[in-house]
């Protein structure tokens, strides 16, 4: 019974968690403005959403557009940095290792909105113009540390004994890091990548705060402001099916090379 009783926990809670996307995915294949009511099955949504044929098509191409080249070149740039700063951090020893640790995770444990703030009055008060820089340094800001969670775990599992053993037949620092420590560290990397890649994407409360009023919109601003005007688009609901279907496979190709790669290892 306890077997039983846990089982279906854990399936009520993917159930809860997993019901609103495949609300969204079933009605997705419905043109009914109105989320509940079938119209019957089409797939005029997706062919409206490729083609560009509605209204609005244009805005949240765009605001598409801005939201990957954002969470891209923000995720790059958070795992150079995050990873560089996880082997520092291994380095260290005692007190000091403890307190850069418990700093590095505050802006995870902060709540978004209070980074918002916070980094909207940094930059005025240095004075930069808000716009793509500012929203991209912003995201570097958070997404950094969530990289050191996932490459920290991979230093602790690695021989300290390579890195030094790859300096004494002559590699230089640089060249250990490269041809040593990267390739060790190359899953923490990828699993950094992507949960920052994810986090810069779903992020609203940050760019809110530090898009000024350019006119740049991401996707979650959009959504935002479209909910404001006369409800959501519905071609949203085929990109969010979209979405969901493509992080879905990623993982799913992810944990099968893992295992795979764990099982060969074995």
């Amino acid at each position: 019974m306890k077997k039983f009783f846990a089982q279906a926990y854990v399936w009520l809670l993917l159930l809860l968690l997993y019901a609103p996307l495949i609300f969204i995915a079933i009605f997705s294949f419905t043109k009914s403005k109105v989320m509940g009511n079938w119209s019957g099955f089409t797939l005029d949504l997706y062919t409206n959403f490729f083609t560009g044929n509605f209204e609005g098509s244009s805005a949240l191409y765009s605001a598409l557009l801005n939201t990957l080249l954002i969470a891209v070149v923000s995720a790059l740039a958070a795992t150079v940095m995050g990873t560089l700063a996880a082997i520092s951090f291994h380095r260290l020893r005692g007190r000091t290792k403890n307190t850069l640790l418990f700093v590095n995770n505050i802006p995870m444990i902060n709540p978004d909105i209070i980074t918002g703030v916070s980094l909207f009055l940094l930059f005025v008060f240095l004075g930069i113009s808000k716009g793509y820089m500012t929203v991209i340094l912003a995201h570097i800001s958070f997404c950094t540390p969530y990289v050191v969670l996932s490459v920290l775990p991979k230093l602790t599992q690695m021989n300290p004994n390579i890195y030094w053993a790859a300096m004494d037949l002559g590699a230089t620092p640089g060249q250990a890091l490269r041809k040593v420590l990267i390739p060790q560290l190359y899953p923490g990397m990828i699993s950094g990548f992507i949960l920052a890649f994810t986090m810069s994407l779903d992020d609203f409360a940050v760019t809110f705060f530090t898009q000024g009023t350019i006119g740049l919109e991401t996707l979650s601003t959009f959504i935002y402001n479209d909910a404001r005007k006369n409800g959501l688009t519905v071609e949203l609901r085929p990109l969010m099916t979209l979405i969901f279907a493509f992080v879905l496979v990623v993982l799913l190709v992810i944990n099968l090379r893992s295992a795979k790669q764990a099982k060969k290892n074995n």
